[in-house]
């Protein structure tokens, strides 16, 4: 008899980074010490440079302070993977599960998030795919559409990943996204000959390929 299974959707708009950073840390605390179920955070950035673990600083282009100009944030952070960006009209998934629970490990675990976007991008038509051997994510070609950079601490994953619907993709030229030089980066928007729904539409796709993937048996929604 299968498990049953369930995970709470917690939905926001756009919130800053560092307050998501720290609502991160308080739930997985929460889960470590079984104050809480499984949850997956749904939610938007405005304009942030974030870097991972191995803070590879070389792969941005600018200077913090034409960063500032911009009205883009940079944050240094714990998870895996090099430097991304974040912005509006970029849905962003951060996960808040045990992988002993759901019996995934690390490896299989991201590659379910790559299946997750690829499956979301397959609904409007565009054949995405997992990149090769040291190049994490989901691409198009070889233009990428969804980043990876995940946490995991005692088990429990933090972070999660980043699918572009439509955002400002002028912002990745400051950066090597990934950390993957000579590659493109592209959105749902650019390559899909369908039109897009509501971004809040996508997110809610995103969360149930997530739901489907990592087998939870419902989704309880809670719009924040």
């Amino acid at each position: 008899m299968r498990l049953q299974r369930s995970l709470e959707a917690c939905k926001f708009g756009i919130i800053n980074y560092f307050d998501a950073l720290k609502l991160q840390e308080r739930l997985v605390s929460d889960r470590k010490s079984g104050k809480i179920l499984d949850a997956i955070l749904s939610l938007q950035h405005p304009p942030t440079y974030t870097l991972g673990k191995r803070q590879t600083d070389h792969n941005l282009l600018v200077s913090e302070a034409d960063l500032k100009t911009m009205g883009a944030e940079l944050h240094y952070t714990e998870r895996g993977g090099d430097i991304t960006f974040h912005g509006p009209r970029q849905a962003i998934l951060y996960p808040i599960v045990s992988l002993r629970d759901i019996g995934f490990g690390a490896r299989n675990y991201v590659e379910g998030l790559e299946s997750v976007m690829i499956e979301v991008a397959s609904f409007y038509g565009v054949n995405a795919h997992a990149g090769k051997t040291g190049e994490t994510g989901v691409w198009v070609g070889d233009r990428k559409i969804g980043a990876i950079g995940v946490r995991i601490s005692s088990g429990i994953t933090s972070h999660g990943l980043a699918f572009n619907i439509d955002p400002d993709l002028r912002y990745f030229k400051h950066i090597v996204p990934c950390g993957i030089p000579d590659k493109g980066v592209t959105s749902l928007k650019r390559e899909t000959e369908m039109e897009l729904p509501p971004d809040e539409v996508i997110h809610e796709q995103l969360i149930h390929c997530f739901a489907k993937v990592f087998r939870f048996s419902d989704i309880q929604w809670k719009k924040q």
